[in-house]
C-alpha cells in the first residue's frame, strides 16, 4: 500500500512563504498524477495544484486553480521525490489543512480536476495558518 505524509506546514504572516513537502512509501505506478488540496473548517477538500509525473520521475503539465496561480508552484526536487508545493505571497484565506494526493494515471488536471476522478492515495494533512 502507498502511504503519503505531508510536512512543512506552520504559522506565517501574510506575505510570507511556506514550502510543503510530501513523502511517499510504496509504489504508485510507472507514471502518476500528484496534487495538493486545501480544506478549511467545515468545507470540502479543494484542489490547489496538479502535476503529471512521467515514467522517469519528471514532472510536467503543472496546473493551478485561480487563487493559487502566480503565487504557488508545484514541482519536484528530484526524480525520486514527490512534488512539493511552494507557496509565496500567502494570504489569510490560504489558511487550512493541506493534503498531498496521488493516483496512478495521466492527464491529471483534466481527469481529476475537470472530470472529477478520485485520487487513490492521500496524506493525513498539514496545517497552514496565515495571519494578517
Amino acid at each position: 500500500q502507498v502511504q503519503l505524509m505531508e510536512s512543512g506546514g506552520g504559522s506565517v504572516q501574510a506575505g510570507g512563504s511556506l514550502r510543503l513537502s510530501c513523502t511517499a512509501s510504496g509504489y504508485i505506478g510507472p507514471y502518476y498524477c500528484a496534487a495538493w488540496f486545501r480544506q478549511v473548517p467545515g468545507g470540502q477538500r479543494e484542489p490547489v495544484a496538479s502535476i503529471d509525473i512521467d515514467s522517469d520521475g519528471h514532472g510536467d503539465d503543472e496546473k493551478y486553480t485561480r487563487s493559487s496561480k502566480g503565487r504557488f508552484t508545484i514541482s519536484k526536487e528530484d526524480s525520486n521525490s514527490m512534488p512539493y508545493l511552494q507557496m509565496n505571497m500567502l494570504r489569510p484565506e490560504d489558511s487550512g489543512i493541506y493534503y498531498c494526493a496521488a493516483s496512478g494515471d495521466t492527464f491529471c488536471w483534466s481527469r481529476h480536476f475537470e472530470t472529477g476522478a478520485k485520487y487513490d492515495y492521500w496524506g493525513q494533512g498539514t496545517q497552514v495558518t496565515v495571519s494578517s
